[in-house]
């Protein structure tokens, strides 16, 4: 599948999703105050999933009507999935979050004192599909497995903690798509073409989301996160995985004692990459 095609496939999905939607994300149960105190409809971030496994569709669809089936469809499908979980998970703890526990410490505090919270059931609903989705790359051995598994939960992890300012998560979702096509080369490139379909929904719904329209919520930075960590467990070498994996511990650890927020507005370059586009 071209990358180009994928993306601009993906974006008009979502951007046609989002307009025929709208009505259904204005109901109140979807109203979240945002960092300005607007109210904005959250979880819409589930439609990059929806227009990801649509964009599936017509192109499983237009392969076998001309006999021209994708030897990377497992890979595809394999994406589809992962996006599809992240997406389910991360709209229940969207529109069901209470309470304050926040971040791996208080998840796993709940979790000790006999409740689960949304953000738990994401904890580990998302690291039991990690490992699901990490069964097909890594097949045969258990500590593999779990360093795939690790990286595709971490990763998703880390979308969400980029998903603080209108549009950050798909602009980090962009870069790195980029570099992960950069280094995937000629031959892993073709396995990409699910990531591209997502990536391309996220900047489908940019505009609207630059705008204050939408917030993509956990719905969609999960779903960013976790089909580019798929990503590049699906092209990376051994090397490449087990370098991935240390990073995102050590930024999912820094979470916990940094903001990311700050860094990002005291860094000038980073700074004005982030509110490009944004309303003032």
């Amino acid at each position: 599948m071209n990358l180009v095609v994928a993306m601009a496939l993906g974006a008009a999905l979502s951007a046609t999703a989002w307009r025929a939607t709208a009505h259904v994300f204005a109901q109140p149960m979807f109203a979240r105050r945002n960092y300005r105190g607007i109210d904005v409809p959250v979880a819409v971030g589930v439609l990059l999933a929806v227009s990801a496994v649509g964009g599936e569709a017509l192109v499983t669809t237009w392969e076998i009507l001309t006999d021209s089936v994708s030897s990377h469809r497992t890979a595809r499908l394999l994406v589809m999935a992962v996006a599809s979980g992240f997406a389910l998970l991360g709209f229940i703890d969207d529109v069901a979050a209470e309470g304050e526990d926040k971040g791996f410490r208080g998840h796993l505090r709940a979790m000790k004192s006999g409740r689960l919270t949304t953000g738990g059931l994401k904890l580990v609903g998302g690291g039991l599909l990690a490992v699901v989705a990490a069964s097909f790359t890594a097949p045969d051995n258990v500590g593999w497995l779990l360093v795939d598994a690790g990286v595709i939960a971490l990763g998703a992890n880390l979308g969400n903690l980029f998903d603080r300012a209108p549009g950050r998560v798909t602009k980090v979702g962009m870069a790195c798509f980029v570099v992960l096509v950069a280094g995937a080369g000629a031959t892993g490139r073709p396995m990409l073409g699910a990531v591209a379909l997502v990536i391309g929904a996220s900047v489908g719904l940019l505009s609207a989301d630059l705008g204050e329209r939408l917030m993509l919520g956990d719905a969609g930075s999960n779903v960013i996160g976790s089909v580019l960590a798929t990503g590049l467990v699906l092209v990376g070498g051994p090397g490449v995985t087990v370098a991935a994996l240390v990073v995102l511990i050590l930024l999912n650890g820094a979470s916990e004692k940094v903001s990311f927020s700050r860094v990002i507005d005291a860094t000038p370059p980073l700074r004005a990459l982030d509110r490009l586009g944004r309303r003032a």
